[in-house]
């Protein structure tokens, strides 16, 4: 078997060198067919360079470099595209994801699994970073049509099956969490202990993060649409029943006084409403307008693969 193992890299030349070495330590030690694809998504440090001058030394390694910045999920769609492996590992360029755990991958694999998946225990991570971690996936679960684990990413296995099901998904909108779970096949997990970072600093802030998790809700399912249906028809069966009250009450005893507090709280609970379901509304309907766009996933500016390798 031939095995890719594709690494998204932004802003990690510190760490690029290091996993390269530890990556063919262990191919060679269990002679593997292999190729490292190495995906450059528009880095500002001299990852490109490291990159480079890797590729000219080792005929392993093959590299896309990206015009500018497009996300990690245009990244690991890339190096994909690019993959001629049998199967293929994704894995993140800052040592967080074990490489040491291949073996175990590729034992699976074999053994006839088709999706196999590392998921991470958070021993030893922070409160502030594990906390909302949680909260996010208790949430995710309950919204979404696709089952998603707490740990598990993207650093996992995928058979040639896998990856020639992924993609035949030509959405614009990528979620690859949901993406993983929602084509199926045959899945095994193996776990690992959290890893802290060496070298550099994590690219993903709480508000990317918080994006990230807003992505993933509106990707699978149009529940966060039925929700505002459902609160909008409760809301106005109490407005209708608060209506006729008062109106029952105002034939029988008169008006006695302007609702002043009632009216402020009626207009700004509505309101509010409104605005909740117009703004989840409008996250659809961007959505949509991406999609209709039908613009590439990323523009390449340099790369060693030749079109006819993919």
């Amino acid at each position: 078997m031939k095995l890719s193992l594709i690494v998204p890299i932004y802003n990690e030349e510190k760490n690029i060198e290091r996993l390269y070495y530890t990556i063919i330590k262990i191919a060679e030690q269990n002679d593997y067919c292999y190729e490292i694809i190495l995906v450059n998504d528009g880095s500002r440090d001299h990852s490109l360079l490291v990159i480079e001058n890797l590729a000219l030394k080792d005929h392993h390694v093959k590299y896309i470099s990206f015009t500018r910045n497009f996300g990690k999920e245009s990244a690991m769609l890339a190096g994909l595209e690019a993959a001629s492996g049998d199967a293929a590992i994704i894995m993140d360029a800052d040592l967080q994801h074990p490489p040491e755990l291949i073996p175990d991958f590729v034992r699976e694999y074999q053994a006839g699994y088709d999706q196999v998946v590392a998921r991470r225990n958070r021993t030893g991570e922070s409160l502030v970073r594990r906390l909302p971690t949680t909260l996010y996936y208790l949430l995710i679960n309950r919204a979404v049509d696709v089952k998603l684990t707490d740990g598990e990413g993207d650093f996992r296995l995928l058979s040639r099956p896998v990856i020639d099901a992924i993609l035949s998904l030509d959405e614009y909108n990528r979620f690859s969490k949901g993406i993983f779970d929602w084509v199926g096949f045959s899945k095994q997990t193996i776990s690992f202990d959290n890893v802290a970072r060496e070298n550099g600093t994590s690219s993903f802030s709480l508000f990317k993060l918080l994006d990230y998790a807003i992505d993933g809700i509106l990707s699978y399912n149009n529940k966060p649409l039925r929700i505002c249906f459902y609160f909008g028809a409760f809301t106005l069966a109490l407005s209708l029943a608060y209506i006729i009250v008062t109106l029952v009450q105002i034939m029988r005893s008169g008006i006695d006084e302007p609702g002043y507090f009632t009216i402020i709280s009626a207009i700004l609970f509505l309101g509010g409403v409104q605005l909740f379901s117009l703004g989840i509304i409008g996250e659809y309907i961007g959505k949509i307008y991406y999609e209709t766009k039908r613009r590439p996933h990323y523009l390449i500016e340099q790369t060693n693969i030749d079109e006819d390798q993919t």
